[in-house]
C-alpha cells in the first residue's frame, strides 16, 4: 500500500503556472483497472494543459464498493498522482505512468481536446462522459429534479421521483433535504451562472432575508412559475398608500445580483412558495455537455 499523506482537495488540479489561453489545448487519458473476477473499469480522467504543463484528476469516490480489499490503495492513488505531479511535472508525471503502469492499474493512449474556459471544467466534463460510478444515495450523489417536479416535491409535498442523479463534490456532507435543478438565464450572474446544474436545500433554517432561494410563484393565471433570486424583507405597512390589506404583512422584495437585471416587489407573499435554499453550483453547461443527463440508477 502507498504510504503517503493525501493531500487536501485530491480532486482540484496541481497549482497552475500560467492562465490558460481561450484556445488552449490539452491530453487526456482514462485510468483504468482491471480487479479479479471484474471487468476492465475506469476510474478516473488525467487532462494535462500542455501550455502550463499542469495536471488535472477527476477519480471515482467508490472504492469501497468494488475494490475490495484493494480499496485503501485506490483511495490513496489520488494523492500519490498529484505528488508525483507537483514533483516531476504533468507531461513526465504522465511519461512515468504510460511507462510503469499495467495489469491490475492501466492508462490509455491519450487524445487530443480542447480546454473550454478551463481545465478544472474541462476535466469535469471529460468525467461525466467517460466515468461511471456507483450511485451512492446522499453520499457522492444527489436527486436531479426538474422545477415543476420540485415544486411538486418540495411545495405541495408529493410523492415525485428523481429524474435521476448528480455526482457532487463539496466539502458540505451531503444530506436528504438537498436537491439538484437546471438553472436557466443570467439575471443572478455571477453568483449563479446561465446555464448551471445548482444544489438547493429544501429545508429553509430562519428568516428568508439575504438568502438566495428557488421560489414557486402559484398565483400567476396560466400556472406557475419558478424563479431564483435574493430576497430582502422589510416592515411596510400599505406603501403606496392605497389601503391595500395585501401588504399588511412584511414586504419582500427579490433582487438580482445582476445589475442589468430589475428587482421588484412581492404585494402578497401568501402566493409565493419557498422550494429551496442555494447552496452551490455543481457545473455550468458548455458545449461539450450539452447532450449530458444525470445518472439513472
Amino acid at each position: 500500500m502507498i504510504k503517503l499523506h493525501n493531500p487536501d482537495n485530491l480532486d482540484n488540479c496541481v497549482p497552475q503556472k500560467a492562465a490558460p489561453r481561450m484556445d488552449a489545448f490539452g491530453d487526456y487519458l482514462l485510468l483504468q483497472a482491471e480487479l479479479p473476477n471484474a471487468n476492465l473499469q475506469n476510474i478516473g480522467v488525467l487532462l494535462l494543459d500542455t501550455d502550463s504543463d499542469r495536471l488535472c484528476c477527476r477519480f471515482r469516490r467508490d472504492f469501497q464498493e468494488f475494490a475490495g480489499v484493494e480499496a485503501d490503495w485506490f483511495n490513496e492513488l489520488p494523492g500519490y498522482i498529484l505528488q508525483m505531479s507537483n514533483e516531476l511535472g504533468g507531461q513526465k508525471c504522465l511519461e512515468w505512468m504510460e511507462s510503469t503502469l499495467s495489469n491490475t492499474l492501466r492508462i490509455s493512449e491519450r487524445k487530443r481536446v480542447l480546454i473550454q474556459k478551463s481545465a478544472t471544467a474541462t476535466v469535469d466534463v471529460l468525467y461525466a462522459k467517460h466515468i461511471r460510478p456507483k450511485v451512492l444515495r446522499f453520499r457522492t450523489h444527489l436527486p436531479q429534479y426538474s422545477l415543476e417536479a420540485a415544486a411538486g416535491k418540495f411545495g405541495r409535498q408529493m410523492n415525485v421521483e428523481p429524474e435521476g442523479w448528480v455526482e457532487v463534490r463539496t466539502d458540505l456532507p451531503l444530506t436528504e433535504d438537498m436537491f439538484v435543478v437546471h438553472v436557466e438565464g443570467h439575471s443572478m450572474e455571477p453568483t449563479i451562472p446561465d446555464a448551471s446544474l445548482c444544489v438547493f436545500r429544501s429545508i429553509i433554517s430562519g428568516s428568508w432575508e439575504g438568502k438566495v432561494l428557488l421560489l414557486e410563484d402559484y398565483g400567476e393565471s396560466g400556472g406557475s412559475r419558478h424563479t431564483v433570486k435574493l430576497c430582502r424583507l422589510s416592515k411596510s405597512v400599505d406603501p403606496n398608500g392605497e389601503g391595500d390589506v395585501a401588504w399588511l404583512h412584511h414586504r419582500m422584495t427579490l433582487e438580482s445580483t445582476n445589475p442589468a437585471y430589475q428587482s421588484w416587489d412581492v404585494a402578497s407573499a401568501e402566493k409565493i412558495r419557498p422550494l429551496g435554499e442555494f447552496l452551490f453550483v455543481v457545473w455550468i453547461d458548455m458545449n461539450l455537455q450539452r447532450s449530458w443527463r444525470p445518472v439513472a440508477e
